[in-house]
């Protein structure tokens, strides 16, 4: 991207951010042996005026590279946790997710601005999971005691898209995660490619065997779901279980997919 472009992009992201122009979207993840809605993922979206959307792909890195990654996680993280109290209101009993970026973990005081939060919104510590990139964790083994810190206030940490990085095994045993979600490309040619079937099966015995919940990403097919459940993978998400919603469409869609569960699984 040219300098200039990337300035005005930013520009119009700070604008963006201070008008309300972000907004959340949440992709559940249910349980593979029940189909139980178990949580759900907090996704930010970016529509431009007259221009589309801008993915977080883009953007999100802009942010870290121009100093806007604590006001964008600020913003996020309270927009999710207004939500969870919204289900909370409706009787909606879950969790969220909240993916964060590895430059947030470099202030001390992270954990505590989280905790506060959560706080402030009457949300227990324990219905958050904080998600990190396999790539963002390899300079976070510095940061020990940051993350072990949320996992001492009752915050789950989860490593994403597991398997494409290159100390994936140094990184669970030397972090506090509490689960591990299988990278969508090795999902996504389950079960026909036998390669992919072996490393996912490894990967959720790995898990089970570090007391790590599994979770597969990228779920598309009732092929890839039957084949996830029979090698014990723990939780999945993906357009096979739902598209990412907005928050006021939980309830119908629970009710959609209790319906539709039956089915998925044969």
């Amino acid at each position: 991207m040219r300098a200039q472009p990337e300035r005005n992009l930013v520009r119009e992201f700070v604008a963006a951010l201070d008008r309300g122009e972000l907004h959340m979207v949440y992709q559940p993840k249910v349980r593979i042996d029940t189909g139980e809605l178990t949580r759900l993922e907090a996704l930010v979206r970016w529509e431009r005026p007259g221009l589309g959307a801008v993915e977080p792909s883009r953007f999100v890195p802009l942010a870290e590279k121009y100093g806007l990654i604590a006001p964008l996680t600020d913003w996020g993280l309270r927009t999710t946790l207004t939500q969870w109290r919204a289900w909370r209101d409706e009787g909606l009993d879950t969790n969220v997710a909240f993916n964060i970026s590895a430059m947030s973990l470099q202030s001390l005081d992270f954990p505590d601005l989280v905790e506060r939060v959560c706080r402030e919104l009457e949300v227990p510590t324990d219905r958050l999971v904080l998600e990190l990139t396999e790539g963002a964790t390899q300079p976070l083994i510095k940061l020990m005691d940051t993350l072990t810190r949320f996992r001492i206030k009752g915050i789950g940490l989860a490593i994403d898209d597991f398997g494409t990085g290159y100390s994936s095994l140094m990184q669970l045993r030397q972090l506090p995660f509490t689960e591990v979600k299988i990278d969508r490309l090795f999902v996504k040619d389950l079960p026909h490619a036998h390669d992919s079937c072996v490393i996912v099966e490894a990967i959720v015995d790995l898990a089970h065997g570090l007391g790590l919940v599994a979770t597969a990403e990228g779920v598309e097919t009732t092929d890839q779901l039957r084949f996830l459940r029979s090698v014990r993978c723990d939780v999945a998400q993906g357009y096979l279980i739902a598209e990412p919603l907005e928050g006021g469409s939980l309830r119908s869609w629970c009710k959609d997919f209790a319906q539709r569960w039956p089915q998925l699984i044969g």
